[in-house]
């Protein structure tokens, strides 16, 4: 863990819906660890998808999130030394490394199917991750030529059966093995769009993050966000992977549960202090 003036945390939700309950463990964790270690909060708004991300949800982010008492010291509402911070108005941040990535060789131009193509801007969870890419496009090595991102795919190319070790703060000692538990990643989508993974690492290290508080279903993808650090020559932060709500049926709760989100519970009378309660209950499983 960094020097306690260090400590830099972040909250980053995604305006595709209100604010459930699960996500409200993983804000007031990451809001804990601030206070604990004496450090600073910043507020993210992750609109990279303009397909499914709506301006109604990002005010009633801030509202819901001020409601249970969470504060932030830099974000879209309030400004910061690290602007902007909504993911949609960070493009030249995101084109930079994907010219690095391209001279370095690290990621090739695909144009295999675009059924994967819808979920690879959000962050994936357990059952969404993307399935191991079969490699047709790998061996491809034009993607120099390629003075702009739009219209293929880019995938990055994974060292196959390199296991990519981790120890995150709260779940311990993690390894996932390139090419057998994840396979060539997509880092941009042909409608030129970043993907979520290249986007968090870039903007993870230009706000000068030092711990990524986040759910236990991205475990799997820190191991591909390590290996972007390293190809981008990136210092990575460190993580803590919070426990997962579900649902009676042992489902992870998603934006669907709408009848669990922080909006409807308000509405239906629940206060600030009852929700934490529930929110910060131990264990994986959960429910609600």
């Amino acid at each position: 863990m960094p020097p306690l003036e260090e400590y830099r945390g972040r909250i980053a939700p995604s305006p595709t819906g209100y604010v459930h309950r699960g996500h409200a463990r993983t804000f007031l964790i990451a809001a804990e660890r601030v206070l604990q270690f004496g450090g600073k909060l910043v507020f993210r708004n992750e609109d990279l998808d303009p397909d499914r991300c709506r301006a109604k949800f990002v005010s009633a982010m801030y509202e819901d999130l001020r409601w249970l008492g969470i504060s932030w010291s830099e974000g879209p509402d309030c400004g910061g030394a690290y602007e902007p911070y909504s993911q949609s108005q960070r493009r030249e941040f995101y084109l930079a490394a994907w010219r690095k990535l391209r001279d370095a060789g690290a990621i090739y131009p695909c144009t295999c199917s675009r059924k994967d193509l819808a979920a690879s801007a959000s962050a994936p969870h357990e059952l969404e991750d993307e399935p191991i890419y079969p490699g047709n496009c790998r061996d491809r090595n034009d993607g120099r030529s390629f003075e702009n991102p739009a219209r293929v795919n880019w995938r990055f190319r994974v060292p196959d059966n390199e296991e990519i070790r981790f120890h995150d703060q709260h779940l311990g000692p993690q390894g996932y093995v390139a090419g057998r538990d994840f396979g060539d990643f997509i880092v941009w989508r042909r409608d030129d769009v970043t993907a979520y993974q290249l986007a968090v690492v870039v903007d993870d290290r230009a706000m000068k993050i030092s711990e990524v508080v986040r759910g236990a279903d991205l475990l799997k993808s820190t191991s591909r966000q390590l290996l972007l650090y390293r190809a981008l020559g990136l210092e990575a932060p460190d993580f803590y992977h919070c426990d997962l709500f579900r649902d009676e049926r042992g489902e992870r709760l998603a934006k669907r549960h709408d009848a669990l989100s922080i909006r409807k519970l308000r509405e239906s009378g629940w206060t600030a202090g009852q929700i934490k309660k529930r929110a910060l209950s131990s264990g994986s499983s959960s429910s609600l």
